[in-house]
C-alpha cells in the first residue's frame, strides 16, 4: 500500500510516477475525498470541543443549584450530531482505505520505462543455446507417455494439469531437492514449510487482493479461504502486524510449495505442456530487510536464482523488466528467462522483486529502530528460485541428444541415485 501521506503532499507526483504503469490515479476524485475527510475530521472536533463546553458548564450550573434540563437537552444533540459526523467519517476513511488497496506500487526511478514486455531490457545473457544436428523437441513430444501424462491428468482434473511418473517424477523432485539444498547450505536461507490456504487478509498483505481475486482459486467451505497462488503469501505473512528487534534482520526464507493459478485470462495462451498450468511446485526466496538495504538484497535475490541456472548449466539471460510490464506490489523486478531449444526461445523462469515498504504497510510488518526505539516499516523482497516444473522443461529440452534420451545434469545426479540418463520417447 502506497504512504497515504505522500499522496496529501504530492498527489500529481503519485499520479505521475502510477502513469508509468500505464495506471490512471484520478487525482481530482482523490482531492474530493480529502477536502471532505478534512472537513468532516474538523466537524468532529468542533462538536466534540462544544460538547465538552457544554458538559463542564453544567457540572458548574449544578455547583452552583442551578436548572441544567436546557444545557442537557443541548448536550444531548450534540451528543447525537457526534456520533452522526463519526460514523460519517469512518464511511469515507472505509472509501479511501478501499481506493489505497486498488494502487499500485510505484515504480523505482531505476525501472525502464515502457507499458508491456517489449520494452523490458536485456541486462547480461550466460551460456549460449547449443548447436545440434537435430531438430530439438519440446518437452510434450519428448517425454508424454514416457512419463509425462497429460491425458491422465485431464481426466481426473481437467485442461492445465500435469500427471508425472517414473523418472520425470524423480526428476521432478531431485530439482527441487537440490534447489533447496543449495539456497540452505550455500545462501544462508532457513527452510520454511507453510500452510496451502491461506485467509484473504494474507493475500491482501501481500497485494493479491484485491486486483488478482479471479486468478485465485477460493476454498469453497472455508469462509474468505484460498489455495496460496506461491509461497510467497504465507511466507511473508509470517511477519504481519509482527514488531522484529532490528539485530533480526535479515531474515531470509527458502519455501518449497505446490502453487495453485486459475490463470484467468491466460486461456488461448501456453496451452501446450507444462508451461502455464493450475497446479505447479515452486521454490521461493523470501527476504525481510533493512530498509536501507533491500536494493542490496534484490542484488543478491537475483544471484541465488542465477546461481541455480548455472549450476544446471542452463543457458538463460536477465531482463529488467518495465514498469507498466511489473505485478502489482513491485517497485522493480529482474525476471530471469532460460533458453526453451523446442520453442527456440527464452522463457520466464524466475522473477525476483523488491517491493520496498508496499506490503509491509498492508501487513504492518516492522522493525524497532534502535537509534530511536520506534517501529518503522520493514521492506519486503521475494524471488523464484525456481519454478520447478519449467526448470524440469528447461532440463528435458537442453539436454535431450536427438534419440529419445535426455541427460541428467551432473548436479543432480546425487538425487537421482547415480542414474545419468533418461530414456524418453524416440524421434517420430
Amino acid at each position: 500500500m502506497l504512504d497515504v501521506r505522500l499522496l496529501r503532499q504530492d498527489p500529481e507526483a503519485v499520479a505521475a510516477g502510477l502513469a508509468r504503469r500505464g495506471f490512471n490515479l484520478d487525482v481530482a476524485a482523490f482531492n474530493a475525498l480529502e477536502a471532505r475527510r478534512k472537513a468532516l475530521q474538523q466537524q468532529q472536533e468542533q462538536l466534540q470541543n462544544d460538547r465538552n463546553r457544554q458538559s463542564k458548564a453544567i457540572g458548574q450550573a449544578k455547583s452552583r443549584g442551578e436548572d441544567t434540563a436546557p444545557l442537557l437537552a443541548a448536550v444531548a444533540g450534540l451528543g447525537d450530531r457526534l456520533n452522526d459526523a463519526k460514523a460519517e467519517f469512518a464511511a469515507l476513511q472505509d472509501e479511501l482505505d478501499a481506493l489505497l488497496l486498488t494502487l499500485p506500487n510505484i515504480p523505482d526511478a531505476r525501472v525502464p520505462d515502457g507499458l508491456d514486455e517489449h520494452a523490458n531490457v536485456e541486462m547480461r545473457r550466460h551460456g549460449e543455446p547449443a548447436a545440434t544436428n537435430f531438430t530439438p523437441r519440446d518437452h510434450v513430444d519428448l517425454a508424454s507417455g514416457a512419463g509425462l501424462d497429460f491425458d491422465a491428468a485431464a481426466r481426473i482434473s481437467g485442461a492445465r494439469f500435469a500427471v508425472m511418473r517414473g523418472g520425470i517424477a524423480r526428476l521432478h523432485r531431485a530439482i527441487a531437492q537440490f534447489m533447496l539444498d543449495t539456497h540452505t547450505g550455500e545462501h544462508g536461507y532457513e527452510e520454511v514449510w507453510v500452510p496451502y490456504i491461506v485467509n484473504a487478509q494474507a493475500l491482501y498483505g501481500t497485494g493479491q487482493l484485491p486486483k488478482m481475486r479471479e486468478d485465485l482459486f477460493a476454498v469453497g467451505h472455508l469462509e474468505d479461504s484460498f489455495l496460496i497462488p506461491t509461497a510467497e503469501v504465507p511466507v511473508t505473512n509470517l511477519y504481519r502486524e509482527q514488531i522484529l528487534s532490528a539485530d533480526m534482520l535479515p531474515v531470509r526464507h527458502v519455501c518449497h510449495s505446490p502453487c495453485f493459478r486459475s490463470e484467468a485470462g491466460s486461456y488461448g495462451k501456453d496451452t501446450r505442456g507444462m508451461i502455464r498450468q493450475h497446479q505447479f511446485d515452486k521454490v521461493e526466496l523470501v527476504q525481510i530487510v533493512h530498509p536501507d538495504k533491500s536494493w542490496q538484497a534484490l542484488d543478491e535475490l537475483v544471484s541465488h536464482a542465477e546461481a541455480i541456472l548455472k549450476k544446471l548449466e542452463l543457458p538463460f539471460r536477465s531482463m529488467a523488466l518495465c514498469a507498466g510490464d511489473m505485478g502489482f506490489s513491485s517497485a522493480c523486478t529482474i525476471d530471469l528467462e532460460v533458453w526453451l531449444p523446442g520453442q527456440q526461445k527464452y522463457r520466464e523462469i524466475s522473477s525476483v522483486s523488491n517491493f520496498v515498504d508496499f506490503q509491509a504497510r498492508r501487513m504492518q510488518a516492522r522493525f524497532r529502530n534502535p537509534e530511536t526505539g520506534k517501529p518503522e516499516l520493514v521492506h519486503t523482497l521475494n524471488g523464484s528460485a525456481l519454478a520447478v516444473g519449467r526448470t524440469l522443461v528447461a532440463v528435458l529440452e537442453n539436454y535431450q541428444d536427438g534419440d529419445g534420451s535426455v541427460a541428467v545434469p551432473a548436479v543432480l545426479q546425487p538425487y537421482m541415485g547415480g542414474v545419468t540418463r533418461l530414456e524418453l520417447n524416440p524421434p517420430a
